[in-house]
């Protein structure tokens, strides 16, 4: 099936463009999300206007995506997590905590515009990048720092609490012993 695209999309162009794609990719993801229009005789005469409303808008987001960059030049995020003595994370640190963290210093981005290959996982200093096109990019300052807590003091704990329960355990069978007799 035959349609022109509305909006970019990266696997298949850019807007105003004439594409080739099978009929149930159209009929049920383009063509209701207003991604595309059918390619019929009236609407291939649209094809100029279509790339232009597409212009306009690319101009639009593009100083909207310049202000972002602007703002989160000067950020530093920090998080503070969990981690065990060789500094590796409980947890992670993963593109909803970064967008969450720009949230709350109101700088708004799509956690599909923070580019990581994998979640950070240790305690350290980062850069994260945010893409919003592909010429559109800046590098975001990521530290991971840990939240000292000492796993082996945890343990004896554990163990000295372990061991205390059993004496007092010792102690109840003693009295009882010497009550029954």
């Amino acid at each position: 099936m035959e349609i022109i695209l509305t909006k970019d999309i990266k696997a298949l162009g850019e807007a105003g463009k004439l594409v080739k794609v099978k009929p149930g990719y159209a009929r049920n993801y383009l063509l209701p999300n207003g991604f595309a229009i059918p390619a019929s005789p009236k609407n291939l005469s649209k094809i100029e206007e279509i790339k232009k409303i597409a212009a306009d808008e690319k101009i639009a987001l593009y100083g909207k995506y310049k202000e972002v960059i602007d703002k989160i030049e000067g950020v530093e995020l920090t998080f503070i997590r969990r981690a065990d003595e060789n500094n590796h994370l409980f947890g992670s640190v993963s593109e909803n905590d970064i967008v969450q963290a720009l949230a709350e210093k109101e700088i708004e981005i799509h956690k599909a515009d923070v580019v990581m290959e994998k979640h950070l996982k240790e305690v350290g200093s980062f850069e994260v990048e945010i893409s919003f096109t592909s010429d559109l990019k800046t590098a975001l300052k990521v530290s991971v720092e840990s939240e000292n807590v000492d796993v082996k003091s945890i343990i004896d704990n554990i163990e000295v609490k372990q061991t205390e329960d059993t004496e007092t355990e010792k102690e109840e069978i003693e009295e009882e012993i010497t009550e029954n007799e």
